[in-house]
C-alpha cells in the first residue's frame, strides 16, 4: 500500500495532475474532521483542487515524513511547502489517513493545518482553550 503513497508523493512533486488523479478512485471520499464543511466526493473535485494548488503554488513540494500501514489504511505525516504566486510563504503540516483498495485511494481523512510561526505560546494557547492559565506560568 505504501507504494501508492510513494507514487502520490512523486506525482505531487512533479506537479503531474494526471498521475496524481490516476491514484484516486473515481468515487473518492474526502473529509477533514476539523473542517467538516470541506468534505467532498469524487476524483473530479480532487483534480480541480490540485489544479488550483499547483497553479497557486508553482514550487509546491510534498515531503512524506513518516508512513505506517494499518490494514487497508495508510497513515502519513506530511510537510507541504512552497511559495504562493502572490509571494506568500506556504507551509502546511499534518496527517492523512488514506484507505487504499486495488492500488487506488478510495477515501481520505486529512488533518492538515498551516504552520503558525508567530502564534501564541503554550500558556496562552492553554488559557484560550480552557479559560485557565497553567500553574507555574511566569507570564
Amino acid at each position: 500500500m505504501t507504494g501508492v503513497i510513494d507514487r502520490l508523493v512523486l506525482a505531487m512533486n512533479a506537479h503531474d495532475l494526471d498521475a496524481a488523479a490516476g491514484l484516486i478512485h473515481e468515487d473518492y471520499r474526502s473529509e477533514q474532521p476539523v473542517h467538516p464543511s470541506r468534505a467532498f466526493v469524487g476524483r473530479a473535485q480532487m483534480r480541480a483542487n490540485w489544479e488550483a494548488m499547483f497553479a497557486g503554488i508553482p514550487d509546491f513540494h510534498a515531503e512524506m515524513c513518516r508512513s505506517v500501514e494499518d490494514g487497508d489504511t495508510t497513515w502519513t505525516e506530511w510537510r507541504w511547502s512552497g511559495s504562493r504566486s502572490d509571494g506568500q510563504a506556504f507551509e502546511v503540516r499534518g496527517i492523512t489517513l488514506f484507505e487504499i483498495s486495488h492500488d487506488q485511494i478510495v477515501a481520505g481523512r486529512l488533518y492538515m493545518e498551516d504552520v503558525e510561526r508567530d502564534g501564541a505560546g503554550i500558556e496562552q494557547a492553554v488559557e484560550s482553550i480552557s479559560g485557565r492559565r497553567p500553574r507555574g506560568s511566569n507570564h
